[in-house]
């Protein structure tokens, strides 16, 4: 069997894994600045950092449990936008240099769930009978 064979077969699985990686790890990255978790700090919550701990705290279990992905992926890419413009960019153009790659990986991974959705295994799809946005 070759890879497309594999890949093709087990595609909705591999998507759903995909966002919920993709889910829990920008729901750990907000959770660091909103409540100090996972070995961050609690930032001031109307500071830049602060707004920035909500979001990708909202957009991350959005991801995850499949609950409006597509909005929460749009807050998730306009938050990385902002850092990698405001934060990385300022120090270089280079992402490997200005500390930017990990903004810009998950720049794209917000692209992909912004164009597939929720897929399978959704909240969304179990308590609204469809995906909304």
């Amino acid at each position: 069997m070759t890879i497309k064979k594999y890949a093709d077969k087990y595609k909705s699985g591999l998507y759903v894994l995909f966002r919920l990686l993709v889910g829990l790890m920008f729901f750990m990255h907000g959770s660091m600045k909103l409540f100090g978790w996972f070995g961050g700090s609690a930032q001031q919550l109307m500071s830049l950092m602060g707004v920035a701990g909500v979001v990708e705290t909202l957009a991350g279990l959005g991801i995850f449990f499949g609950f409006f992905g597509r909005l929460s992926a749009l807050g998730g890419l306009i938050t990385m936008i902002v850092a990698f413009f405001m934060v990385h960019f300022p120090n270089g153009w280079n992402p490997l240099a200005n500390g930017g790659e990990l903004a810009l990986v998950y720049f794209a991974s917000f692209l992909i769930v912004l164009v597939m959705g929720n897929g399978a295994w959704s909240l969304e799809k179990v308590l609204l009978n469809k995906e909304v946005f």
